[in-house]
């Protein structure tokens, strides 16, 4: 459970946010915030044009990372760190991490934080200890598969779904929720959700991972949401995928049976350079790892 909010503070959804959220729900019927089949949140035409240009992450912008010791987090902060950023790299066990820790000896501007993205009250203490710095980049990175086997049908393992469920979308949420006062403060005002091609509903074509594709469809409607919840306070919300990847996201023997496999360090690499391409208008957008919009 998470911890009460004090009557004397600000919640994090305010009568304002209440009334625009109403607001935006009359709107949506009216169909003027619609979003379209080609992965594109619809934007109203009145952006500034400042709210069209593209800022990228340069020296000294703070990054937070969940699921920072390995594979693509483990690229994140890799390649982050070569941009002498400040980086805020998350774990479950940071005792473990050792090439995460061994990257931070190296560079200065990296702190390792113990977070598990499904303990809540985690979350909410790792945003205090942070409370009133700013971020320009919330990357929710930390994603579970679920294991091929326990998602055939006929032979489903339910208590794996909620745990994929937990990791996967409420996560991601909460790390908004609780770390929207500092990405509002920054100067790129993003959040970040790494989905996947999987959680396309127009791209399925066969039967699988019932639990990791759900999983992801979910968090893309979160992050939709949250786009156009964010938009009048100008925070930018973005998806972005790294194709198939030679992580341990995919087991052997698969991994080496998939040609066009591409490694961690390109994969992070094209999402970074997506997430550079996000501004205010395209908030809300979907980008493969090439550069093209996924349809929903």
């Amino acid at each position: 459970m998470t911890k009460p909010h004090d009557d004397n503070e600000q919640s994090h959804v305010d009568r304002r946010e209440f009334m625009a959220a109403a607001a935006g729900m009359a709107a949506a019927v009216l169909a003027a915030h619609e979003t379209n089949a080609a992965g594109h949140a619809s934007t109203p035409a009145n952006f500034a044009p400042e709210d069209r240009v593209a800022r990228p992450v340069s020296a000294g912008s703070r990054i937070l990372i969940t699921g920072a010791n390995r594979g693509l987090g483990f690229e994140f902060a890799r390649q982050y760190a070569e941009l002498d950023t400040r980086i805020i790299a998350t774990c479950r066990t940071p005792d473990k991490a050792t090439a995460l820790q061994e990257l931070a000896a190296d560079n200065p501007g990296i702190v390792i934080e113990k977070l598990d993205v499904t303990d809540l009250e985690n979350i909410d203490e790792l945003a205090t200890k942070y409370a009133g710095e700013p971020i320009d980049v919330l990357l929710n990175n930390a994603g579970i598969g679920g294991g091929a086997e326990n998602q055939i049908f006929g032979k489903l393992n339910y208590p794996v779904f909620f745990e994929v469920m937990s990791v996967n979308v409420v996560g991601p949420i909460k790390m908004c929720e609780a770390f929207r006062k500092n990405v509002e403060a920054s100067n790129l005002k993003k959040m970040i959700t790494v989905s996947s091609s999987q959680g396309s509903i127009a791209e399925v074509m066969m039967p699988m991972l019932y639990w990791y594709r759900s999983s992801k469809a979910a968090v893309n409607m979160q992050m939709v949401n949250l786009a156009l919840q964010m938009r009048r306070r100008k925070v930018i919300v973005g998806l972005v995928t790294p194709g198939a990847t030679a992580t341990d996201f995919i087991p052997e023997p698969f991994r080496s049976r998939i040609p066009s496999i591409r490694q961690p360090e390109v994969a992070a690499a094209d999402m970074m350079r997506n997430i550079d391409r996000f501004t205010l208008e395209n908030s809300g957008s979907y980008f493969n790892y090439d550069d093209t919009v996924l349809p929903w």
